[in-house]
């Protein structure tokens, strides 16, 4: 019978298989279903219910299989000044230490800008529903997925508190790399270490989907009102 610590690796094996599956191939099924050609605003939304319902399958994996708790680490309680005080600190490095990757990047290789970044821009144009719901997406999902659930099971997998962060943000990485540029690999990886070993010091998984939210929430303002074209996450 499989032990706990073999659970936890089948469910992060499924996690991570059924994230890159819709990341990869969620446009192709919302067309093959409905007979939307293209990537419009209608075939995003459903890409992004696609994400949702990838929680909801490791949720009820973790509720009849592993049956522990879905965040293997408690959560701790802090006051609201420590709530917005960690928010901007956090929002300060992803932005700062983006920015700087962003343009060592750009002198390195010369990175051109994410072909699938540009194509998209047109669907966030003044749909304010479709920003905001794509932004709650990422910043819930992702961070419920990647941080509460992954990272504490590959800690209590190989005993390693450090591996538990390295491999999350990896993973995390890897599943921005659908953009097509190093940069869509690179500054996610950067941005999920700093929010990986925040959840270590900190256990407290509202923060970082808070941060998360406002990172891509304020990214696709930006590229909505200004035209950015190059975004740190998505």
């Amino acid at each position: 019978m499989m032990g706990l610590n073999g659970k936890y690796s089948v469910g992060i094996l499924l996690t991570f298989t059924l994230l890159a599956a819709v990341m990869l191939y969620g446009f192709s099924v919302v067309s093959t279903v409905t007979g939307i050609k293209g990537i419009t605003p209608n075939s995003f939304l459903l890409s992004r219910v696609a994400i949702w319902m990838v929680l909801a399958a490791v949720f009820l994996y973790n509720l009849f299989l592993e049956k522990q708790p879905f965040l293997a680490k408690r959560e701790k309680q802090y006051s609201i000044v420590f709530y917005i005080k960690s928010v901007i600190s956090l929002y300060l490095i992803c932005v700062v230490g983006g920015t700087f990757l962003n343009i060592l990047l750009q002198f390195l290789i010369h990175e051109q800008t994410s072909h699938k970044l540009v194509q998209l821009t047109s669907l966030f144009k003044n749909d304010y529903f479709l920003i905001i719901f794509t932004c709650f997406t990422a910043g819930v999902v992702e961070e419920l997925l990647m941080r509460g659930y992954i990272q504490p099971r590959i800690e209590k997998i190989y005993n390693s508190p450090v591996l538990g962060i390295i491999v999350s943000a990896v993973l995390f990485g890897i599943l921005h790399s659908t953009y097509g540029t190093v940069g869509q690999v690179v500054i996610p990886f950067f941005i999920g270490t700093v929010f990986a070993v925040f959840y270590k010091l900190y256990s407290n998984i509202r923060i970082l989907i808070i941060c998360h939210f406002m990172i891509d929430f304020i990214s696709l303002m930006a590229m909505n009102f200004i035209g950015i074209k190059h975004l740190s996450v998505f």
